[in-house]
Parts: structure tokens; sequence; C-alpha cells
């Protein structure tokens, strides 16, 4: 009896691999969790946000990837916040949200909808500065100042929290706002006065 060839031709190789190819095709299809284009669209889809701030309501659509950093600076051009690492870790864009310190970085802009927030720009009401940035000022907390805005913000919220009771805890609960000047001695100055300035004035 002749012996049966047990190899395929390449015509045999080649339906074999498609009808495979397209069983897996199918498997990943039918896999959950799995982004197909109609999902990918939908993260461009903008949602309405009603945000509150410096005191000024505000109606916006955006898409749910926008941070709230980037909500202020390009959308609302609130550019006192800055973009320094976008990762949470220099400080320089923090604001207030609902009168707590945020890193607006790390938020998304969503994520402020029905909440107020402050920025620098909306510190000081009226004319006289607010007694943080006056005694930034007096205290020369500052070189370049590029962090100078999140100083303040982040210093607003550490007098609010009640961790000024030594130079040390002002250090500690100030550490996530860096000075690439190192004017750490003037801020943990400046933050000492305005707290002995009074929180009524804050």
């Amino acid at each position: 009896m002749p012996k049966q060839n047990s190899r395929l031709s390449r015509r045999e190789l080649i339906r074999g691999s498609a009808i495979v190819a397209a069983g897996a095709a199918t498997a990943c299809a039918a896999t959950p969790g799995r982004v197909d284009m109609g999902e990918s669209e939908r993260f461009q889809e903008r949602i309405l946000v009603n945000v509150q701030v410096n005191g000024i309501h505000h109606q916006l659509a955006l898409e749910p990837r926008v941070t709230l950093l980037d909500m202020l600076r390009e959308r609302l051009e609130l550019t006192g916040a800055k973009k320094g690492c976008n990762r949470g870790e220099c400080g320089a864009c923090t604001v207030l949200m609902d009168g707590r310190r945020v890193n607006a970085c790390l938020v998304l802009g969503v994520a402020a909808d029905g909440r107020s927030i402050t920025t620098i720009e909306g510190l000081a009401r009226g004319k006289p500065l607010h007694v943080v940035q006056q005694a930034f000022i007096d205290n020369d907390a500052f070189q370049c100042g590029f962090c100078t805005c999140g100083q303040i913000m982040s210093a607003v919220g550490c007098i609010a929290e009640g961790h000024t009771g030594s130079n040390a805890e002002i250090r500690e609960w100030m550490s996530g706002n860096l000075c690439r000047c190192s004017a750490y001695p003037q801020i943990a100055a400046a933050v000492a006065a305005a707290a002995a300035a009074g929180k009524e004035k804050l």
C-alpha cells in the first residue's frame, strides 16, 4: 500500500491560515472590555460642565480627557496656574476646589462640575492684595516667580487647614510645592506671617 503524503500543499496551508485568522478575529470581537472604534469615538464626546471659577459661573463643553489645568488655561485663559511637571509633583498648578487645595493637572475638568474653583487671579477681593500675597512680597518669598502662584494658593490652603504651628510644620505641609530657586526659608516665613495676621483676613 503506497504511503500517504502528509505534507500540505501551499494552497491548503493558506486556506487553513485564513480560517484560523478569521476565527481569532471573531473571538477578539466578542471579548468583553475590548475597545472598538465606536467606543473610541465616545471618548471624543463632550460633556457639559457647570463650574464657578473665581465667583463667575461658566458652562463649558469638555472632552472627558481634559484636565482642570487645561480647562483653566486654554478655555478660560486663566494662566496663573502653571503647567510645570504635569503629573502632580511640583505644585505649580495648585488651585482651591471648594476651599481645598488640589493639583489642577491631576483633576479632570468634568470633576469640577458643580464645584467652586479659586485661582490666583481671583484670590484678592478688590484692590488690596490678599494677606498671603502681601506676605510673600514682604518676605521676598519668590525669585523667578514661576512657582509663586501655586505656592500662594497652597499657603492659603495650609493656613486654612491649621498647619502653621511651627516652621517645621509649615515646611512639611508646603512640601508638595517645589521652588527651583530654593526660596524655602522666605516662603515658610511668609506663610507664618500671613497666619499670624489672622485667618479672618484670608
